[in-house]
């Protein structure tokens, strides 16, 4: 990433977004939007469609959903301990001895999840996988009435906020998904910037993905597009305990994953390929034997039909703290959708 992109993503990143609670990082998105040209609106639902050309033909839409999974408070016990309900799919036992943030109207409140010590467990507790309604978190309150000053019923909570630089060129931190779908999506904006297409560009920050791909769904119908690409991570099996049988082989490093099957146009299937192999983009190709789980089964499906894609950046450890991607996959899906817009011609025909 040149440094201006590193910035943007750095922001991304650090800004919270959980499902329903995405105003922050719009902002952050509205910014980046009005610095590379493109006009922009929100709409009711809290999406952020920005455009470039938009009297162009095809309209193209581009597809990043920006929420992410987090947690919310709904209910504050005598002793100030915040009980708390999930947004979109924890596995809880990766929340077990975690920093949270709350976010509350005052301001960023630091907090933990945990439970009593392990010497104190009994043999049976040690088996059992905990709810998330058997979880709290501690904000080192002393009561109810204390607490309750600054933190209010339905205030978001996200793990600690953040990335770490690996070896090897991969980043690490919560919120990879769909973080990187998002940057990829609108530093497109940045490489198309001042350049001549044909195509009308509609790059949308979806909210709501997370609980039921609902922002793509509004976003795509009032734009309309001809053809759309959603972006989302998809699982990376280079790691252990994962049947490549099942889920593909997919490698960090190795570009972002094209899918193919029913939920994909097969002529924007041909031309993403096709597009990469002529321009030496890296990709990884992996079926999808039905509607896919994220916003490309939306956009498939609005209005009449639109001709969908759907790219995927190989991402370990999904719905988790320590989500791992590889920085040379970002570019590179962010190259082949700036290649994809440009070369897209008003007579082009998506018909199978």
């Amino acid at each position: 990433m040149i440094d201006e992109a590193r910035t943007f993503f750095t922001e991304l990143m650090e800004t919270p977004s959980p499902s329903g609670y995405e105003q922050p990082v719009q902002k952050v998105i509205r910014k980046w939007s009005t610095t590379h040209g493109a006009e922009h609106r929100t709409d009711v639902h809290g999406n952020v469609i920005a455009t470039i050309n938009p009297e162009g033909r095809p309209r193209v839409l581009l597809d990043g959903h920006c929420d992410q999974i987090g947690l919310i408070v709904q209910y504050i016990d005598e002793n100030g301990f915040l009980r708390i309900l999930p947004v979109g799919g924890w596995d809880t036992q990766i929340l077990l001895g975690q920093r949270v943030t709350v976010w509350a109207d005052s301001g960023p409140i630091v907090g933990v999840i945990a439970r009593k010590a392990p010497h104190l467990l009994k043999t049976e507790e040690r088996k059992k996988v905990p709810e998330v309604t058997d979880l709290w978190v501690d904000v080192g309150a002393k009561s109810q009435e204390e607490i309750a000053e600054v933190v209010s019923i339905g205030d978001p909570v996200t793990v600690a906020l953040g990335f770490h630089s690996m070896r090897n060129g991969l980043l690490c931190g919560p919120k990879m998904d769909d973080t990187t779908g998002l940057f990829s999506v609108f530093d497109v904006l940045r490489r198309l910037s001042g350049k001549k297409f044909e195509a009308g560009l509609y790059a949308v920050s979806a909210v709501q993905e997370e609980i039921g791909l609902r922002g793509a769904k509004t976003a795509a119908h009032g734009i309309d597009p001809d053809v759309g690409i959603a972006v989302d991570v998809t699982h990376a099996t280079d790691c252990p305990t994962i049947d490549k049988n099942i889920s593909g082989d997919v490698k960090l490093g190795g570009g972002p994953v094209i899918f193919r099957g029913p939920n994909i146009n097969p002529v924007v299937f041909r031309m993403l390929v096709d597009l990469a192999e002529a321009n030496g983009v890296p990709y990884q190709l992996s079926g999808a034997n039905r509607g896919t789980s994220n916003d490309a089964n939306a956009l498939q499906m609005t209005r009449s039909g639109v001709a969908t894609g759907c790219l995927g950046i190989p991402n370990r450890y999904m719905h988790s703290p320590v989500e791992m991607v590889a920085e040379a996959d970002l570019d590179a899906t962010a190259e082949l959708m700036a290649l994809f817009v440009e070369n897209l011609t008003a007579d082009v025909d998506f018909t199978p």
